[in-house]
């Protein structure tokens, strides 16, 4: 397989983009984001993945899980079960880019916890203090899938190579 581009997203300020292989692509504002049933996740501390040194303590999020805000957009399936095969590169506006696939989100348990997070400790996070944030709840180290500034969720649907 080839690899993606995926350049620096255009800075939205506290703006989310769902783009790519939606059937209906969606921007929401933080305020859009709240209107949403919530989560509130674990605390946890932030940690290095290389070094694992203590980064800090993180408060408890809240916010939408990825996979409502997917589901809205709603994903391919001209092709029986394409939406299967769909991954979802999560970029912030500083080009930071992680990943997930269909299965991982909505076939296990971290789908569940996988955050679009807009509050912490209780308290409303704006664009400059990095809303949205993004937040994998289930990762054994959180740091690598902690993404804030986050201005884009991209489908992409993988195809076979002959």
């Amino acid at each position: 397989m080839d690899s993606v581009n995926v350049s620096a997203a255009p800075a939205v300020d506290g703006a989310l983009v769902l783009n790519g292989r939606f059937q209906r692509p969606l921007q929401l504002s933080i305020e859009q984001l709240r209107q949403y049933d919530s989560v509130l996740a674990t605390p946890f501390d932030l940690r290095c993945y290389t070094t694992n040194r203590f980064i800090r303590s993180v408060e408890p999020y809240r916010g939408v899980r990825l996979t409502t805000l997917i589901t809205e957009a709603g994903l391919p399936n001209a092709v029986p079960g394409e939406f299967k095969r769909t991954v979802f590169v999560a970029v912030g506006q500083d080009g930071y880019v992680v990943t997930f696939s269909w299965h991982e989100l909505f076939n296990t348990p971290v789908g569940e916890t996988v955050l679009v997070a807009y509050e912490c400790g209780g308290r409303a996070l704006d664009a400059e203090e990095g809303a949205p944030i993004l937040f994998s709840g289930s990762d054994i180290l959180p740091a690598p899938r902690h993404v804030k500034r986050l201005a884009r969720i991209e489908a992409q649907v993988l195809t076979a190579s002959a």
